[in-house]
């Protein structure tokens, strides 16, 4: 059966505390992405079990809900139409997020951006890598000694050997410069007037450009290191963060005429001067030790232990894109990546918790959502998992930390590592020294996740908060009819007292000039479809609906006297202009309370705005 994209989107609507609950709505291929402005009224219970909604998950501060390709967009459409929200592009979404996000993630977000666009040309390199090495290595194929192997080798090198250029550019394009004079800064700090940053230990020359006054027998002020920067990514990022900053200053105050040649010039020389005398010295080194001390972390069992423990909540935090500079400068420094076997034990460990969930589940959706994220997760994409199956049940989560440390710490013991990065999982075999180790690591992590999961994974989980008392619905069948035309018999549209026209407390719609017709006094604040027909009108405020039906009638249900004063504060229409209901579908719930408490008359008016057209109109009131 088709979804019914605005009864989908009218319950999520519902269940996130309403249009003035969302601080911004947005939507990509598969998912409504939404920013919540207070998540205590979230219902997440209900909204993961809203017919539509395949999947629930918040990332980056944002509420994603997956709902599939082709669907999204219609219920996106009729979100918007419910709630009153603005459009938002993704990246607005994205920055009304950020905005909400904790400062530590807030300031190594940048890292993340930087690194998400270039990782299919390092994933490409990485696993070219792989893939030549382990030709070269096979006994009599002669493939190591071959021109093929020296020309696929250089294919396979070159965006790790210029990483520092793919870094810069990726970087101007966040940081908001010109990306070409960002891939100038980058190229200049690869420069081949320079001594190669991976030969460094060979010696370098120096410059002199601000005097010669010797402060220590291996330091002199004003000494600038001819020294490249192979290898190095925060200086980088540094260095082109410098580079955006000063040439938006620039551009504003430069006279307009001369800002194509001032703005460029001063921004490459200037940011080249600070580059080599500030930027990256001091943080190349800062760099350095930082990476020392991620070796010896996972050098030893203890620390890689808890590496993979944790690894899964950075993930959940977004900051899992810093071990990117970490695996970038062990390659430049080792030529071989220690991390990658950590990561990959702790993405198959929640592989192996998802799949567990999947097998186990009795719930259809709960499996359709599992079984294929436990394969994304197995190659190396691990977020549907984590977000939409483990953590939503915890202990999964929990199950795939304890696997996942587990697999850690046997891949320190073995000492294996990787020829590239980006790539986990299953891939990781085109990168991984050794490939049967390797298996071990990744049997050990998942398959300790899957047994522990399946002897604690019970179907009843998550606990389900209490449910708030739904409204009562109204039985179309109960319903008297009130108005008669010909053969046409209509209900009562809500529950409650029938009064008669003259006793509605209002002069307009008591003396008839409106249409003949009757009032009610509500006991729930519902209103359905008194009959079957089309949606003619949906007030702006929200509190009458018009109804036209195929004989010609023409229904007006207003709902209290005097509430287009409340600006639709308190209704929620569950209909909209052009929609066909049928009689008992639900129009409108609206507040009683709320109607009351403003001071207003609840009565419902129901009205045949036509009756004159008509000599056999009966009203039973």
């Amino acid at each position: 059966m088709a979804l019914d994209y605005r009864k989908c989107a009218q319950e999520i609507a519902d269940n996130i505390g309403g249009g003035s609950n969302v601080a911004s709505a947005a939507h990509c291929a598969t998912r409504l992405r939404l920013v919540i402005s207070d998540n205590s009224k979230v219902n997440k219970e209900a909204l993961e079990n809203i017919d539509g909604v395949k999947g629930m998950f918040e990332s980056n501060g944002q509420l994603q809900l997956i709902i599939g390709t082709g669907t999204v967009n219609k219920v996106y459409d009729e979100f918007l139409d419910i709630t009153g929200v603005a459009a938002a592009s993704k990246e607005e979404a994205k920055a009304a997020a950020a905005a909400k996000q904790p400062w530590y993630i807030r300031l190594l977000k940048p890292i993340g951006d930087v690194f998400v666009p270039i990782l299919p040309a390092i994933v490409a390199s990485g696993l070219m890598m792989g893939l030549v090495e382990a030709l070269a290595k096979i006994p009599g194929l002669g493939f190591g000694d071959s021109d093929w192997f020296a020309f696929l080798d250089m294919v396979a090198n070159t965006a790790f050997a210029y990483l520092p250029v793919i870094v810069a550019i990726s970087a101007a394009r966040v940081f908001g410069g010109n990306i070409f004079l960002g891939a100038v800064i980058g190229l200049l700090m690869i420069h081949s007037a320079l001594t190669n940053g991976w030969n460094a230990a060979n010696g370098y020359d120096v410059w002199y450009l601000f005097g010669h006054i010797k402060i220590t027998e291996s330091y002199t002020l004003g000494q600038i290191n001819q020294l490249g920067y192979q290898g190095h990514v925060i200086p980088v990022m540094l260095a082109v963060l410098f580079m955006s900053k000063l040439e938006g200053w620039l551009h504003k105050h430069v006279p307009e005429m001369l800002d194509l040649f001032i703005t460029p010039l001063t921004t490459v020389l200037v940011t080249g001067l600070v580059t080599f005398t500030i930027i990256g010295p001091i943080f190349s080194t800062l760099e350095t030790l930082v990476l020392a001390g991620a070796e010896k972390l996972v050098a030893n069992p203890i620390g890689s232990c808890i590496m993979g423990a944790i690894y899964p909540a950075t993930v959940v935090m977004g900051l899992h894109h810093m071990y990117n500079v970490i695996e970038a400068g062990m390659l430049a420094s080792k030529g071989i990546n220690t991390w990658m076997p950590i990561a990959s034990a702790a993405n198959f460990a929640q592989f192996g918790a998802c799949l567990a969930v999947g097998l186990r589940s009795k719930n259809n959706k709960t499996k359709a959502v599992a079984i294929p994220s436990s394969m994304s997760a197995a190659l190396g994409i691990t977020e549907p998992a984590i977000f939409g199956v483990n953590m939503r049940f915890m202990k999964p989560f929990v199950a795939g930390m304890i696997g996942g440390a587990a697999g850690a710490l046997v891949a320190a013991f073995m000492g294996i590592g990787a020829s590239a990065y980006g790539v986990t999982g299953i891939p990781g075999y085109l990168t991984i020294n050794n490939a049967l180790l390797y298996t071990i690591v990744l049997a050990i992590s998942g398959g300790l996740a899957f047994f522990i999961t399946t002897v604690i994974f019970r179907e009843d989980e998550p606990k389900k908060k209490e449910a708030a008392p739904a409204k009562p619905a109204i039985d179309a069948a109960s319903q008297p009819v009130v108005i008669e035309v010909g053969n046409d018999k209509i209900i009562a549209p809500s529950k409650g007292l029938l009064v008669s026209q003259e006793e509605i407390p209002d002069a307009t719609f008591a003396s008839g000039v409106l249409g003949a017709g009757l009032g009610i006094k509500p006991e729930i604040g519902v209103v359905i479809a008194p009959c079957d027909g089309t949606i003619s009108t949906v007030a702006e405020s929200k509190h009458a609906i018009g109804i036209s039906t195929e004989s010609g009638l023409e229904l007006l249900i207003h709902v209290g006297v005097d509430t287009v004063k409340m600006n639709g504060d308190g209704f929620t229409p569950a209909v909209a202009e052009g929609d066909v209901v049928k009689k008992g579908d639900l129009l409108l719930n609206f507040d009683i309370d709320k109607i009351r408490k403003a001071g207003y008359p609840d009565t419902v008016v129901f009205l045949l705005t036509n009756s004159d057209d008509f000599n056999d109109v009966k009203v039973n009131a």
